[in-house]
């Protein structure tokens, strides 16, 4: 605990020294800049003033000289306010795009360092249990049901490691790459129904509630739907009370195949919606664990099968996951 303290602080420190160099070269090269023009500026008005006194005041064209040599100290003038403007923007626009980088990558750096902790984590979770029921298994003689029990147990966190593998799995894929995925007509009623299946073996004391029209047949790669569909019932138990139903709808509008996930939750936040899909992302509010991928690798499932994924709110409170695929006829093999 003292050395990751030790090692928290140390990287603060060391992204502050790099923040504090930054801006520190930044000011210089504009102070620099601020300096050349003075210089050239004054420099400017000695060689006009000595022209000026080169000149013999009772020669003919005295005046003519001298308007001459203002025009000449105007044009110049205006060359070096020009350069020294254009030289400006261009720094200002290189520090802004350097400042935007440097951050985006201490941000990915944070994320990915997140990343690696939560999927540890995520990691140890099920091994451990496995490991534990599989050793009381071995070890004790048990009732059919507790044996039974525990059997379930395991399996159903070995899903759970099945599903963190298959995230990351998906996570390192091209994202044009689709040469694995194996499109085929897929029954919605039978997947959601698995689906639902597996999430009451990982979570018996929660509440879900299906509502599926029958008949819905869409044509995608049946796994990674599968996949999507889990991850999404997962946030949904994650981010809602324990006491609160999950529900599941498939419906039929306007020629598509509509796939709800509702929970009674805290909702997403009107500011963090453009994010929530994003790698790695997980909102301030966001206390469960997890490792920031899910949402991600389920858009990207979607689409890869030509579908979309949107999130909106749901009234009294909670939020509503909607993915939306074409509907084929269930004779129709494409």
């Amino acid at each position: 605990m003292l050395f990751s303290n030790f090692r928290k602080r140390f990287r603060k420190k060391r992204v502050t020294r790099i923040y504090a160099l930054y801006w520190f070269m930044l000011s210089y090269i504009i102070a620099a800049l601020i300096f050349w023009f003075i210089s050239l500026n004054t420099q400017n008005e000695e060689i006009v003033t000595f022209k000026k006194e080169q000149l013999v005041k009772e020669a003919p064209d005295y005046q003519a000289q001298i308007q001459k040599i203002d025009r000449e100290d105007k044009r110049k003038r205006f060359q070096y306010i020009g350069e020294g403007s254009t030289f400006f923007i261009l720094i200002i626009a290189g520090a802004v795009i350097v400042f935007r980088l440097l951050r985006a990558q201490f941000r990915l750096a944070r994320q990915q360092r997140d990343f690696m902790v939560a999927v540890t984590h995520e990691l140890k979770t099920p091994i451990a249990v496995t490991k534990l029921n599989l050793e009381t298994l071995q070890k004790r003689t048990l009732d059919e049901s507790v044996r039974k029990r525990l059997l379930s147990a395991t399996l159903a966190e070995t899903d759970r490691l099945n599903a963190l593998c298959s995230n990351m799995l998906l996570l390192n894929e091209p994202e044009k790459d689709d040469s694995l995925i194996v499109r085929e007509p897929i029954a919605l009623e039978g997947l959601v129904e698995e689906c639902l299946s597996e999430q009451k073996l990982h979570y018996p004391q929660r509440l879900f509630e299906s509502r599926v029209e029958e008949g819905i047949v869409i044509y995608a790669d049946r796994m990674l739907t599968r996949l999507a569909i889990n991850n999404l019932l997962n946030n949904a138990v994650k981010y809602s009370p324990k006491s609160a139903a999950v529900s599941v709808n498939v419906i039929r509008k306007d020629g598509r195949a509509l796939i709800r996930v509702m929970d009674e939750g805290e909702g997403v936040p009107s500011e963090e919606v453009h994010k929530i899909f994003d790698k790695y992302f997980r909102g301030k509010g966001m206390q469960a664990k997890g490792t920031g991928l899910g949402l991600y690798v389920t858009q990207r499932i979607v689409h890869q099968s030509k579908g979309t994924l949107t999130v909106e709110p749901n009234h009294p409170k909670g939020s509503i996951f909607t993915i939306s695929f074409a509907e084929i006829k269930s004779n129709d093999g494409r």
